[in-house]
């Protein structure tokens, strides 16, 4: 309801107006996007012909970091820390050299498993919010998918949190959606933006008459 003032006084404050998230432009989605508000032609399979993507998640990006340098580590092992071990421990035996070539191909294969296992399980593991429901995609080695989802009718409760240096550097922390009933509560871990997520979520519980 627009509000009347007599003999209004300059000021030369702004005010600023909450745009509604899905008034918002669409967001192009990259290969690699861990968060995008309206997101352009993103869908999944339960999705209503009325639903449409307000939000897309994924954990931050910089959650890779210690994974990808592990896997750096054991990429170089073989030919830069192996070798020094060797010459720092004596073994009383020879190694014959086709059982190093099978070695070194095995730990290749394994470190190969080791960074394809830790992408998977960051790039398929997906948090969507639609203007109907909050979705919960956990993909486990492309073997297993669990699929959670709560109404936004039935959200009771949500909040987020930030822990440690990077978090707070790179702002990303957990959000947690409590839900009534017998819907189980869910949890989006190391999203980017969590304010914005909780903010949103809210506005859009709200707008349809939830319980927050």
């Amino acid at each position: 309801m627009p509000t009347i003032f007599e003999a209004p006084a300059k000021s030369n404050k702004t005010v600023n107006t909450p745009v509604a998230p899905s008034s918002m432009p669409p967001s192009k989605m990259r290969p690699f996007t861990a968060f995008a508000v309206n997101p352009d032609g993103v869908r999944f399979e339960t999705q209503e012909a009325s639903e449409d993507v307000i939000l897309f998640l994924r954990q931050h990006i910089i959650v890779n970091v210690p994974w990808i340098i592990v896997t750096l580590i054991l990429i170089s092992a073989p030919t830069i820390i192996f070798p020094i071990l060797f010459q720092l421990v004596h073994l009383p035996f020879a190694i014959p050299a086709g059982y190093l070539i099978v070695g070194v191909l095995f730990w290749y294969v394994a470190t190969f498993g080791y960074a394809l296992a830790n992408f998977i399980a960051w790039f398929f593991n997906i948090y969507i919010v639609t203007n109907e429901r909050v979705v919960d995609i956990n993909f486990i080695y492309l073997l297993y998918k669990q699929f959670s989802q709560a109404e936004l009718s039935k959200i009771q409760d949500i909040s987020y949190a930030t822990g440690g240096i990077f978090a707070t550097v790179f702002d990303y922390g957990n959000v947690t959606i409590e839900t009534a009933g017998e819907v189980p509560n869910l949890t989006f871990e190391k999203v980017p933006h969590p304010e914005k997520v909780v903010e949103t979520i809210r506005s859009l519980t709200e707008k349809g008459g939830g319980g927050i």
